[in-house]
């Protein structure tokens, strides 16, 4: 046990030292899973076609990593689609503080339902959850059903595939900042 710390420690070392451009995926990469995480999000939710395809847009981050010890960091590439395209490419970070020990890793989906939180997200110059924009999380478990008669809030988010030893269902206080994938 006293070895698993210490190799988390290192690896939670290691990532805050190198640059975020190490980690970084090209478009190309990045287009690749979120078609996958879509497929995957389609399979595991009855409805969700329709219910993104009625969407003013959503983003999609295929692969969100979390580590913790006391202190924890969670960072993700993915990418905002409108009317089926990728439009741009953003990162989600986040940190935090407390009783924490573990890794995770978990994809996310985030819809923006009017055009109007849709463009409040794209006008802004780092989009922070629960200052510039309030997420409702949907928790909905396999072979559910979602439309949108039954999701009224502006701006929805879906966290799934949620694999590793610690578990944590908010997006309170990740930032999401665009990206130069050109």
């Amino acid at each position: 046990m006293k070895y698993r710390i210490l190799g988390v420690c290192l690896a939670l070392l290691v990532v805050s030292v190198l640059p975020a451009d190490t980690f970084a995926a090209s478009a190309a990469e990045i287009d690749a899973e979120v078609r996958e995480t879509l497929i995957k999000f389609n399979e595991e939710v009855n409805g969700a076609e329709v219910f993104l395809n009625n969407a003013a847009g959503y983003l999609v981050f295929p692969r969100v990593i979390k580590l913790g010890i006391g202190i924890g960091g969670e960072t993700g590439e993915g990418a905002l689609r409108v009317n089926g395209k990728n439009v741009g490419y953003y990162r989600t970070s986040a940190g935090s503080f407390g009783l924490q020990l573990g890794a995770q890793a978990k994809s996310i989906v985030i819809v923006f339902m009017t055009k109007a939180a849709l463009d409040k997200f794209r006008n802004s110059s780092g989009w922070k959850v629960g200052v510039d924009g309030s997420v409702a999380l949907i928790d909905i478990g396999a072979g559910k059903s979602i439309d949108s008669q039954n999701v009224k809030d502006p701006v929805v988010g879906f966290v799934f595939g949620s694999k590793g030893l610690m578990y944590n269902l908010t997006l309170e206080g990740s930032k999401i900042s665009k990206l130069d994938k050109s």
